[in-house]
């Protein structure tokens, strides 16, 4: 079974920075995406950054410069980086991961997530 734990959200101004953290555990393939996704009060849930196996990596246009995504494979652990935070950044973010027999030739946004986090809060105020 697969886990995913996130950490690290928090209140901060506009203008400030975070780091998210997700800590992957249980069995997973070599070939995966995985991905940021964030929920505001009354918005649907959207892709926020993801990264592929081969460490590429994909973000919605909104944050394209003010976020990045990285992971460290030794310590199973999925990075977001998040800068000149606005309040509209606010909402629960979650931590996913989906995971391929063969390589993924898409970008990760696309694929539909098959295991999540329970969230982390980011509140930006302005």
């Amino acid at each position: 079974q697969v886990q995913l734990v996130e950490s690290g959200g928090g209140s901060v101004q506009a203008g400030g920075s975070l780091r998210l953290s997700c800590e992957v555990s249980g069995y997973t393939y070599s070939n995966n995406c995985m991905g940021w996704f964030r929920q505001a009060p009354g918005k649907e849930r959207e892709g926020v950054a993801a990264i592929k196996s081969d460490g590429s990596a994909s973000y919605t246009d909104s944050v394209k410069g003010r976020f990045t995504i990285s992971k460290d494979n030794a310590k199973n652990t999925l990075y977001l980086e998040m800068s000149s935070l606005k309040p509209e950044d606010t909402a629960m973010y979650y931590c996913a991961a989906i995971f391929f027999v063969i390589p993924y030739r898409l970008g990760c946004l696309v694929p539909t997530y098959n295991y999540w986090g329970q969230g982390t809060q980011v509140t930006v105020s302005s």
